[in-house]
């Protein structure tokens, strides 16, 4: 198991240091912690991160129709509900501790917005995607609150951990959990072999990782193959990502991330193509 829980830190067990901290930029109820042109850089293919938190559904409007390329995103809600609608096809609405999977591959559209009268709160991740699938036919999985895994106090997200499998399939080797712990609770987390990238982003409550880590903070841990130590200060919920080091450069469009400039324009130029679609269906309607 690499799971371990108990009331007070193992101070005898050496921890994966923290190499750098943020509070990203926020505008209204969204914070922006990662993009591909800062800390993306350093922990790809982890290259956006946005953390939204609203009390009033007025103050939050949702995403908007948009499109993607040469990633996958991953929304994670923690608490309220929102629809969804995507130009695969799938259309819905997310309850509080549901996933949203979109594999942009060659180019989607999608959209989101809060529905009801309770408060937001969630993560949304972009992943860089290998050369074989950044151009890839899109795809979307959605996934129930039962139908995510549980590790001990982490939902297996993306990825695997402690044996446990996500229904997901990693579109290279990475781990994404959120972990919700109880004051003074420690957990350790032993990444998978070649894990040298791996950050942790607080949603509620604070953390002692080395350092503290307050919510609405992300921390970035050095690269190594070391094991991270949390103590949670407060009923803490946080989200935590490790993978093997995305080995490309990031060539980025305004809602793209490629591997190479050829494979970005044949992206957007699919994005153009299905943007065009949905203004003649719209017009048509």
């Amino acid at each position: 198991m690499n799971t371990a829980l108990a009331q007070a830190p193992v101070a005898s067990v050496a921890s994966r240091a923290i190499a750098y901290r943020t509070r990203g930029s926020s505008h209204g109820p969204i914070t922006r912690l990662v993009s591909p042109g800062d800390v993306g850089e350093w922990i790809k293919p982890f290259v956006f991160l946005d953390l939204f938190a609203s009390d009033s559904p007025a103050a939050f409007r949702g995403f908007g129709m948009h499109p993607h390329s040469g990633i996958a995103t991953l929304t994670y809600l923690m608490a309220g509900d929102m629809s969804y609608e995507d130009t695969t096809g799938k259309s819905g609405t997310l309850h509080a501790d549901s996933v949203e999977w979109m594999r942009a591959g060659n180019g989607v559209w999608h959209t989101g917005a809060p529905m009801g009268d309770a408060p937001s709160l969630g993560f949304q991740l972009w992943v860089a995607l290998p050369a074989a699938l950044e151009n890839a036919p899109a795809l979307s999985q959605y996934l129930a609150p039962q139908e995510i895994p549980q590790a001990g106090p982490a939902r297996v997200l993306l990825g695997s951990h402690a044996g446990v499998l996500s229904p997901i399939e990693a579109p290279s080797p990475m781990t994404y959990l959120a972990v919700q712990l109880r004051d003074g609770e420690h957990w350790r987390y032993v990444p998978p072999a070649g894990h040298t990238v791996a950050w942790v982003a607080v949603a509620a409550g604070a953390l002692d990782a080395g350092g503290p880590v307050d919510t609405g903070e992300l921390a970035v841990f050095e690269e190594s193959n070391g094991a991270i130590d949390f103590v949670a200060r407060g009923d803490t919920h946080f989200v935590l990502g490790s993978a093997v080091k995305h080995p490309h450069e990031l060539v980025m469009g305004r809602y793209s991330v490629h591997t190479s400039r050829a494979a970005l324009a044949q992206g957007e130029a699919e994005i153009r193509r299905i943007g065009a679609q949905l203004r003649q269906e719209k017009r048509l309607g």
